[in-house]
């Protein structure tokens, strides 16, 4: 298959999803959004991933209108997707859900479970029913009308599918200790205990983000 992976910065790339993906022997392409425009040529499945920007800062960032056209277009041609943070926030947006800032910035593990669907999802049931997912994020979304809720930490949405072959993640299946650990820094949240935390577990997480993409590859390629 010929992937592209949508990006929104230099240092929120597809990482251990592009791993895999060329791993699987996939074709895999790299696209920054912000210079290029919304990719025009073909693609057998997506990655949409995260970034600094946010849904509602368009007058900033005009080509989020453009992200959010090139969304409906795939969830309507029912081309396989993934979205990540800032790409699940942008697809639940473009399916017509709300998008709102968290009360608070979510940083390091969260006990997230899968809902009933989740379990039952060709995707988000590759992972354990409940599992510690690495969060990076100050915003969240809503499922939206029509989607399906695969995952929650609490009362919040930590995944969901918008129709049939578009999956979103709040937490990040794709990072490496150090760059999530730069992220972290950037946002002035970094602490020795984050630090632990996330050395700690950085491991077992990465194996269930390789799983998450032969998951999600597997769904596209079927």
């Amino acid at each position: 298959m010929k992937v592209i992976a949508v990006t929104h910065g230099t240092d929120v790339g597809p990482e251990l999803l592009g791993d895999v993906i060329r791993e699987e022997g996939h074709e895999l392409v790299e696209w920054d959004i912000r210079a290029r425009g919304a990719p025009s040529e073909h693609f057998d499945a997506a990655l949409v991933l995260g970034g600094a920007q946010n849904v509602g800062e368009e007058v900033d960032h005009p080509w989020l209108h453009e992200e959010y056209d090139m969304l409906r277009r795939a969830i309507d041609a029912e081309t396989p997707l993934l979205g990540v943070c800032l790409g699940a926030e942008t697809l639940a947006y473009a399916a017509g859900g709300r998008v709102s800032k968290a009360a608070a910035t979510f940083a390091g593990f969260y006990v997230t479970e899968l809902t009933a669907a989740g379990r039952d999802d060709p995707v988000l049931g590759a992972l354990p029913p409940s599992f510690d997912a690495l969060n990076a994020n100050g915003y969240t979304f809503d499922v939206p009308p029509g989607g399906v809720e695969l995952a929650r930490t609490g009362t919040l949405s930590q995944a969901f599918r918008a129709g049939e072959r578009a999956w979103g993640v709040q937490f990040h299946p794709e990072v490496r200790r150090e760059q999530i650990l730069a992220w972290y820094e950037e946002d002035g949240i970094l602490t020795d205990e984050l630090r632990r935390v996330v050395g700690e577990g950085i491991a077992a997480w990465q194996a269930l983000g390789r799983r998450l993409a032969h998951a999600f590859l597997r769904a596209a390629n079927s």
